[in-house]
């Protein structure tokens, strides 16, 4: 995996001479220099306006800064300077805490300047253009990557008053969604995706250690108070990984593993249901037999309320000019996909999420993401446009706090456990 060259570009726009020579700069830079020089040379340049070492490229950052285009072209400037020197550092490690000083220094306000002289006025253009990149969701996708990259070291009760925004790094499956945006290199892809591995395999591990400590604790326990005292001292004890209580993890971990409905698991219940089905019949029939499916998931009194009868009517709208058509696997991946509309949220413009809302507080946030996981596991093209929705919900909840959300917070921790129990490596059926 190797750093951007100066000459891709974002969604074909066109990049100037000037431009790439601020590129180059910080490509042939970054390749020899520590963190700390860079990190200096980047304040410098763009926060304090004091230029660089090299005159070629004082001159392209002030034609830069003074074109009649600044206010398009800088966002897309400064971000593609930060992912120069990010995609490089996201190989060591090491380099984590680097990357997140370089997207504070945005944050820390530049040194005083003069008020007259040609100078003075570029120094003040340029910090009108700095003014505005934060607020643009270029920024704001970096500030999330130093989330995510940051040490937290915050007690589980002061989590809670804080925004639900600082708990990206928790929630893999939203990365992607979240940490990247329209202008992503493939490199910012990719460093996006080793991420999303590295964080999903360790809750994983965590998830699983937690789990048979419990396992072995509770052995112990029958055994006698002397057992488990014993058992305690010998090994390390693994602590909780999610924002549930024990209880609830111990019930999710249940719920998504083990038996759920007549003896058997989701996953089961979604061999079943294309065992039935096997794209046989007409695509109305697939309907009916889908609301069926989904209608075993739903408490009983909640469901004869309204929910049951609202599921069949957005069923039964779905593409109806179709429904004497044979069933297809392009029907499924389009009904599922409007099935999770339904069932979370549309998009970032039709927001109106009551029936997830309804949901989880009829149901709880175990059940409700179970029903969730049903559609998933039926149809696995859709998992990512899932957590496209649950992306949306993130994004527009952000600076809530989490206490405010904190049914949010309980189906994306439930999430976790679903996704490492019925896609990841986390086998806990055994120990559960």
């Amino acid at each position: 995996m190797g750093v951007i060259e100066a000459g891709n570009s974002y969604n074909n726009r066109q990049i100037s001479q000037d431009e790439s020579r601020i590129y180059d700069y910080f490509l042939h830079l970054v390749e020899r220099e520590a963190t700390d020089s860079l990190i200096d040379r980047f304040r410098r340049l763009f926060i304090e306006g004091s230029g660089s070492d090299n005159i070629q490229v004082n001159q392209a950052f002030y034609r830069v800064v003074t074109a009649r285009t600044a206010e398009a072209d800088f966002p897309h400037i400064v971000n593609r300077c930060c992912h120069i020197l990010i995609n490089r550092w996201q190989l060591n490690i090491r380099s984590n805490e680097a990357i997140v000083t370089l997207i504070e220094l945005f944050d820390v306000p530049p040194s005083p300047y003069g008020a007259s002289s040609t100078r003075s006025r570029v120094i003040q253009r340029l910090r009108q253009l700095v003014q505005r990149f934060v607020k643009t969701e270029q920024y704001g996708t970096l500030q999330r990557l130093a989330t995510v990259l940051a040490q937290q070291n915050v007690s589980r009760e002061d989590l809670f008053q804080a925004p639900l925004g600082t708990l990206i790094r928790r929630y893999p499956y939203l990365y992607e969604h979240c940490l990247l945006g329209d202008e992503s290199t493939k490199e910012q892809q990719h460093t996006i995706q080793r991420l999303q591995s590295q964080h999903q395999q360790q809750f994983e591990v965590d998830l699983s250690q937690y789990v048979l400590y419990q396992v072995r604790c509770a052995k112990a326990a029958r055994q006698g108070k002397a057992q488990l005292e014993a058992l305690q001292q010998r090994i390390q004890p693994a602590t909780n990984p999610t924002l549930l209580t024990n209880y609830e993890l111990a019930a999710s971990v249940r719920h998504f593993t083990g038996k759920v409905s007549g003896g058997n698991t989701y996953r089961d219940m979604a061999k079943g249901f294309h065992a039935q089905t096997s794209y046989g019949p007409r695509y109305g029939q697939f309907k009916r037999d889908l609301h069926q499916y989904l209608s075993e998931s739903i408490d009983p009194s909640f469901g004869r309320k309204r929910f049951n009868q609202q599921l069949c009517n957005n069923l039964q709208n779905t593409f109806a000019d179709l429904d004497h058509q044979p069933m297809s696997d392009f029907l499924m991946v389009r009904t599922c996909g409007q099935l999770l509309n339904f069932l979370v949220v549309e998009n970032s413009r039709k927001l109106n999420h009551f029936t997830f809302v309804d949901l989880v507080g009829n149901m709880g946030a175990t059940a409700t993401t179970g029903l969730l996981l049903k559609v998933v596991l039926l149809c696995t093209k859709v998992k990512p446009y899932l957590e496209k929705r649950l992306a949306i919900l993130f994004d527009h909840y952000e600076s809530a706090t989490q206490e405010s959300v904190l049914w949010l917070v309980q189906v994306l921790e439930n999430l976790n456990i679903a996704f490492s129990t019925n896609f990841g490596n986390a086998n806990l059926s055994l120990v559960v």
